[in-house]
């Protein structure tokens, strides 16, 4: 890829320089001599591969076969060989007179006369030549690969090292031609942009300063007499050369929006996104659940009675109702709202389709309205009217088959429900005659549906078992008695013309059947008719609740996505779910929810605040007179909702069971496909009782558990099982009730024993699997390990990976502690799960399954909703490309499914190398793809996943996952896919996975290489030489690098996300939510967290030993100390920003007089932009960063902190010391390389020394080099100076402190005397006093690198202690810079209320009390 790069480079470089004098330089046959030197370029670029293979790889060569080490050796002698006789025939060619045409024509024609060079090129490209021809044809490759002919296992032997993994990775021919077409565009564009963006315009400047002769400069050069000004034309073209190699990312971000945009939009991705859509498609939503969700019975296939379309109907309600009353159990929904939205099992006595009520909302006062205002005659009209709208029609038709079947009921005698059936023949035979208008009087519609609203409403309300004074009991009989004889009066006289005719005087409508209340069938009639009758507008916004909403409308959408058609539970295929867990949160105690924290506030009001709808919906559920729940229960439910919208075991448990849940209703299902009577009574109403119903229920039971087993991994279960401390035995018993309450999860733990081997006392590990049981747990299995697999390997994976015997079925989903599940997506699991069937062009199945995340903390803060978009628009339209067209999907964590078997036989699917393997998910893909594995992703289904949501949180969890990818880019399992990969799938691979966080590095290494550059030109004087120049413009560069900043300030993460809520929740949302996102100052977030990236990235590059960083997950309002903000983000941010806050100063004050104010103004934003960010994110995006009481308590912490003295057993947040110690573990596991690298990167500090000193008033423009000595010995004094004054605070401070105040006085005086001797005489100024402080700081800062870079020669030499006070000096200082503006900032009382405002604005557009959570005012009503 680089050599491709490179030599793209040359040749464009190349045919610009020349087009400069021609515009038909390309058809000119020396141009095209020049250009093909790209290949004497390609020949030293391959040596220095065959020299880096052979430099890696030498430690292994003990352990080699020798054909492996000939193969090496051979090819770095060819490789040799090419570098030696390319530029040898290069130089022995002849250039040929004619054009180009004719060039290309007479190649061959006269081969004795051709150039040797041109033979050299053909013979080079023959393997190119080969490669391209069996890239084109994979299956001759994977031919070869299988082959054993000798000339062929010698071919391949050349190509690549025999392994077996890394073979059989070609795709197919369609995959090959969509993934290569995707490359070969971008790399059209980005080389055209390149091109004339990026080269062409810096060529005719480069030509001009080359030729301007520069004679003085500004500083003692040490090259006077070099040509062309090549330091000017590196400082230019560096950055520029590594935005060409950066901006790359650029454009596989625009491409890879656009292509996955469309294809979410071909697969029906955001087709259902609002209420207003799913009204409108709700009645094809059964149609669809049937086609997808319900198995296909061969026998029945073609059969669409009304039989088959009634049990299709009653299937969905089953599943329908289910996921309602999941909601509504979740507390996502009321009570009303749960009516509204539940269907009736069946028909019943109705003969068209029960809608749920939210959707016949108003449809029958509407309907009253326009009869009672009917004016004209004729029925058909009014029927017209009424059968435009289907939701309408239905509602009349169902209220009024509903009504005449409550009436006959509710009445015992025969001749009072004659009456009724004499009513209701009259309506039905007036309709039929179109008689209607004439027969009745629709002036007394109102009066009845008055009557009739207070008559259903207390049939709703009346439970006579329930109702225990009988004088109450009496009175509600009475009531229901008078408003059934108001109903059927007003029927006979107030809407009826004859209606006297039907009811005879002793007819008195007493006798009712009340024991219908008891009766729960019955009771649903009387609520959806009184709905039906009732409920208007408010019910359009039915549910109120957005996640409610989200997942009704996600549901109902993926019903129309492509999905594999559901087999019966019997056929599906068997699985199970792990998840590993170490010591978080299981399930909140009471002292956790009555703790206060620093605000004065407890979780629960926290939480209360943040989900008002959903305590309200709470509260509702615990105090249902039905439920009966007394005060301990109530406690324990409270426990429970609270961990429920935590990032706790107790939610992922319960999510995850709904798979058995669904599991069981479907084999109720599947096992009733042929009993009516079990179907429409409806899976809930099974009567234990009942032998039949029993057995039902014990066969789905039972299947379900063949089909389904959940472990969850507890590594240190049974430490706390055994354990005193209070967390652990709290943890020990929220798991045990967890098993008790589901009794098919398992637990599956190390277990750690002492027992007699060989007669000495020795260590036994065992992996233990256990079970609930009667109040204990049960053991089930016990594997004895070899030895503590957690210190072997990674916690996590091998966490997993002793846990993993445990599972049981075909397929495995590996789930992480912080997720969630939803019943509606579990229900879809067996769908998912047949993709594992599907042969994929013929001769692959998959292994890995990916699925979509739904990011569930984003409505807190902004900070939460950047980082909720951001991982969102990753897991969904990010993974939708890297599947189709890339090819390039891999693991990249929960909650993909595993092929169960292919994974456990090949390594399974955790690697737990320490360090290594720090980022274990991505392993697992690799190690799949390398063995053949297969890996699709599929949007129809969701699983619930929490983020971090604090600053310190996602900047810990985003420092984690970049020294993963750098432990990955020196991994070999890279090394191998790159190797392995063809070009362009090699391309896909590098910038969706390491290649990403290389580019985030290299955007920083182009600020600093850019300033520095100008920071040569601004100080040596070149730069003022160069812009005097007339035909210099600068606009070339600015166009060039103002690429760079799309890269810094975010915008390829904003693409993606803007594309996928475009796609999913419409585009002026999209555009809406993009412009609200930048007015709360996401690109600062964005440019922040490209700074932890670059950082940690790199240096996990340079020195390795990268470790796992614990992010946390609890609920994160509190406002950060300035220490802790110091403390986590002073190396990777506040250094960097500082260092660029000086070379921005530096070129700004020495270049203000000669350079035009836009120029440094366009040049320089986006740095500008990049240093505000990184000094000052932390505190913007902090919780009260900028309240006065916090500022005042945060500098006495601060205070205290780098005064505390370390130690052992003292920690980093207590002592500055045991934090600088800390920061420097890195450089304790480096290697030699590392440490040479570091001081070598110390060595540009020196630089603005070098550069001022000789610009300060008292140098007198010397440009002698005593000048940078005598600068140097003012430096040594300074050192001396300050190590003066820390020995006698050390010997003397305390016993001597007098002598040590005389010996501060002295020193004192001295400086004023030498001060004024040199302002007097040699000519200082004042402006030389800050120039020198600019320009000294920096050399302390290098002495200070290089001195840790060599920490052991330092404290054999006994000065280290002399380093550690040097460095708390430079905190002090670099402290108090940033701490100066915050506190500034503090004085005024708006700031604090703008950035609340700013920092939680997501919050309260949802009306939500902040502020009272962040002043800790509780609501005692609450």
């Amino acid at each position: 890829m680089w050599i491709f790069f490179i030599l793209a480079l040359q040749a464009m470089i190349i045919i610009a320089w020349h087009q400069r004098l021609s515009s038909g330089v390309i058809f000119d046959e020396d141009v095209i001599r020049t250009v093909l030197s790209i290949f004497i370029t390609a020949a030293i670029l391959n040596f220095l591969r065959a020299v880096l293979d052979i430099t890696l790889t030498v430690n292994a060569w003990r352990n080699l076969k020798f054909t492996q080490i000939l193969r090496y050796l051979l090819k770095f002698v060819v490789a040799a060989f090419w570098v030696v006789l390319m530029p040898y025939a290069y130089s022995r060619s002849v250039t040929n007179p004619s054009g180009i045409m004719r060039f290309f024509s007479n190649l061959g024609a006269d081969w004795q006369n051709q150039s040797l060079y041109n033979y050299c090129v053909a013979i080079y490209l023959i393997p190119n030549i080969l490669a391209v021809f069996l890239f084109l044809f994979p299956f001759l490759r994977r031919t070869m690969e299988r082959s054993n002919q000798r000339i062929i296992s010698l071919f391949m032997w050349w190509a690549q090292p025999k392994l077996y993994v890394g073979r059989g990775m070609h795709e197919d021919m369609f995959s090959l031609l969509k993934y290569t077409l995707f490359w070969i565009m971008l790399l059209i564009c980005k080389l055209a942009f390149s091109y004339y963006v990026e080269i062409l315009p810096l060529i005719e400047p480069t030509q001009t300063i080359m030729n301007i002769s520069v004679s003085s400069y500004d500083w003692h050069e040490f090259f006077p007499n070099a040509t062309n000004n090549i330091g000017v034309v590196i400082a230019i073209w560096a950055p520029v050369i590594l935005v060409y190699f950066m901006d790359t990312q650029i454009w596989y971000a625009i491409f890879s929006t656009v292509i996955g945009g469309i294809e979410g939009a071909f697969s029906h991705l955001g087709e259902i996104r609002t209420l207003g859509m799913l009204r409108s498609r709700f009645d094809s939503v059964p149609r669809a659940f049937n086609k997808t969700l319900v198995p296909k019975d061969e026998m029945k296939q073609h059969q669409q009675d009304n039989a088959m379309e009634s049990r299709n109907i009653a299937k969905f309600s089953q599943v329908w109702n289910e996921f309602i009353l999941s909601l509504r159990n979740e507390d996502l929904i009321s009570n009303w709202e749960r009516d509204l939205l539940l269907v009736p099992y069946a028909r019943g006595d109705v003969t068209v389709v029960q809608w749920p009520p939210f959707l016949l909302a108003s449809k029958i006062p509407i309907a009253l309205d326009m009869a009672k205002d009917f004016t004209e005659k004729e029925d058909a009209d009014l029927f017209r009217k009424i059968k435009s709208d289907d939701f309408m029609y239905t509602a009349i038709i169902e209220s009024y088959q509903t009504l005449r079947v409550v009436l006959i009921a509710y009445l015992e005698d025969e001749e009072e429900k004659d009456v009724i059936q004499q009513i209701c023949q009259k309506v039905e035979d007036s309709i039929t005659n179109r008689r209607f208008l004439s027969d009745f009087k629709m002036s007394g519609l109102p009066l009845f549906s008055d009557k009739l609203d207070k008559f259903l409403k207390l049939l709703v309300s009346f439970v006579p078992s329930q109702v225990s004074d009988v004088n109450e009991h009496e009175n509600f009989k009475a009531q229901i008695i008078n408003k059934l004889q108001d109903i059927l009066e007003i029927i006979v006289q107030d809407l009826m013309h004859d209606g006297h005719e039907i009811i005879k005087k002793d007819q008195k409508f007493e006798r009712v059947n009340f024991t219908l209340s008891e009766n729960r069938s019955w009771r649903e009639k009387f609520t959806r008719l009184y709905l039906l009758l009732t409920v208007k507008e408010s019910a359009i916004n039915v549910p109120m609740n957005l996640e409610a909403r989200r997942r009704i409308t996600f549901f109902a959408n993926s019903l129309f996505m492509k999905m594999p058609n559901a087999p019966n539970v019997r056929n599906m295929l068997s699985f199970s779910v792990l998840t590993p867990y170490y010591n978080e949160d299981v399930l909140y105690s009471v002292e956790e929810l009555k703790q206060i924290n620093e605000d004065g506030i407890t979780i629960p009001f926290y939480l209360q605040t943040i989900y008002p709808d959903e305590w309200k919906n709470f509260v509702e559920r615990i105090k249902d007179p039905k439920l009966d729940y007394d005060d301990k229960d109530r406690t324990e439910l409270e426990r429970q909702w609270v961990s429920y919208r935590g990032q706790t075991l107790f939610r992922t448990v319960r999510g995850m069971m709904y798979y058995r849940e669904t599991l069981e209703l479907q084999c109720f299902l599947d096992f009733t496909d042929r009993d009516d009577n079990a179907l429409f009574s409806g899976y809930r109403n099974l009567n234990v009782h009942n032998r039949t119903d029993r057995m039902l229920k014990e066969r789905s039971q039972a299947l379900a558990d063949l089909k389904f087993t959940y472990v969850v991994s507890c590594q240190i279960y049974g430490a706390q099982k055994k354990s005193s401390e209070t967390r652990d035995r709290s943890c020990y018993s929220n798991i045990l009730n967890l098993m008790l309450q589901y009794p098919s999860l398992r637990v599956a733990y190390i277990d750690e024993k002492e027992e007699m081997v060989g007669g000495k006392t020795e260590k036994v590990y065992y992996s233990v699997l256990v079970k609930g049981g009667v109040n204990l747990d049960e053991e089930i299995y016990r594997i004895k390990l070899p030895g503590p697999p957690t210190a072997i390997g990674e916690g996590k994976p091998e966490n997993q990976n002793h846990a993993i015997i445990f599972t049981r079925g075909e397929a495995l989903q590996a789930i992480d502690m912080n997720q969630d599940n939803y019943f509606e997506e579990a229900y879809k699991m067996r769908n998912v799960l047949e993709e594992f069937l599907k042969m994929h062009h013929g001769h692959r199945r998959p292994t890995i399954v990916g699925l979509r995340e739904h990011i569930f903390t984003g409505s807190v803060s902004s900070l939460a909703w950047f980082m909720s978009n951001q991982e969102t628009s990753f897991v969904t339209i990010g993974q939708r490309v890297l599947a189709n067209p890339l090819r390039v999907r891999f693991h990249y964590g929960h909650p993909d499914i595993f092929d169960r078997i292919f994974h456990l036989t090949r390594g399974g699917i955790s690697k737990a190398s320490k360090t290594i393997n720090l980022s274990e998910d991505i392993f697992s893909g690799y190690n799949s793809t390398l063995r053949g594995g297969y890996v699709t992703h599929h949007e129809y289904i969701q699983v619930g996943k929490g983020r971090d949501v604090g600053m310190n949180q996602i900047s810990q969890f985003e420092a984690k996952v970049a020294n993963g990818n750098g432990e990955q880019t020196l991994s070999r399992d890279v090394y191998r896919l790159g190797r392995r990969f063809d070009f362009y799938r090699m391309l896909s691979f590098y910038f969706t996975t390491v290649g990403f966080y290389f580019s985030s590095m290299v955007t920083i290494i182009i600020v600093y290489i850019f300033l520095y550059g100008r920071l040569y030109m601004v100080l040596s004087g070149l730069e003022r030489r160069i812009l005097e120049e007339p035909t210099i413009s600068s606009k070339a560069l600015e166009e060039a690098l103002a690429t760079q900043s799309f890269f810094q300030l975010g915008l390829l993460l904003v693409l993606p996300m803007v594309m996928e809520i475009g796609l999913e929740r419409g585009f002026r949302t999209a555009i809406g939510d993009f412009i609200i996102m930048q007015l709360q100052l996401a690109s600062v977030f964005f440019t922040f967290q490209l700074g932890t990236k670059a950082h940690y990235y790199g240096r996990t590059i340079l020195h390795g030993g990268s470790k796992y960083r614990a992010t946390g997950r609890g609920f994160v309002v509190r406002h950060a100390s300035f220490a802790e903000n110091y403390r986590l983000y002073s190396r990777s941010h506040f250094v960097k920003g500082l260092e660029l806050l000086i070379l921005l100063v530096i070129y700004e004050v020495y270049g203000r007089s000669y350079r035009s104010s836009s120029l440094y103004f366009f040049i320089t934003f986006s740095m500008w932009f990049l240093v505000a960010s990184w000094l000052f994110a932390p505190f913007v995006f902090n919780p009260s960063g900028f309240d006065w009481q916090k500022t005042v308590d945060d500098w006495t912490d601060w205070k205290r902190w780098m005064g505390n003295r370390g130690g052992i057993g003292i920690s980093e947040d207590k002592s500055w010391e045991s934090w600088w110690n800390k920061e420097q573990e890195h450089l304790k596991v480096t290697t030699i390389r590392g440490r040479v690298l570091e001081i070598i990167l110390a060595f540009r500090f020196f630089i603005y020394q070098y550069g001022i000193v000789y610009h300060l008033k008292i140098s007198h423009q010397s440009k002698s080099i005593v000048v940078y000595g005598l600068s140097w010995f003012v430096m040594a004094v300074a050192l001396v100076v300050l190590k003066l004054v820390s020995m006698g605070r050390r010997k003397f401070g305390t016993d001597f402190q007098l002598m040590f105040r005389i010996l501060k006085a002295l020193l004192f005086l001295g400086f004023v005397s030498v001060m004024t001797v040199l302002f007097v005489v040699a000519g200082l100024v004042v402006t030389d006093i800050f120039a020198a402080i600019i320009a000294f700081m920096p050399t302390g800062w290098a002495l200070i690198l290089i001195s840790q870079a060599c920490g052991p020669c330092m404290k054999r030499i006994k000065i280290w202690d002399s380093v550690m006070e040097l460095s708390r000096a430079y905190e002090c200082i670099m402290g108090l810079v940033i701490f100066m503006p915050i506190v500034v900032l503090s004085w005024f009382p708006f700031v604090s209320e703008f950035q609340t405002r700013l920092l939680f604005n997501q919050a309260f557009s949802r009306g939500l009390q902040i502020s009272m959570i962040l002043a800790g005012k509780k609501d005692m009503n609450a």
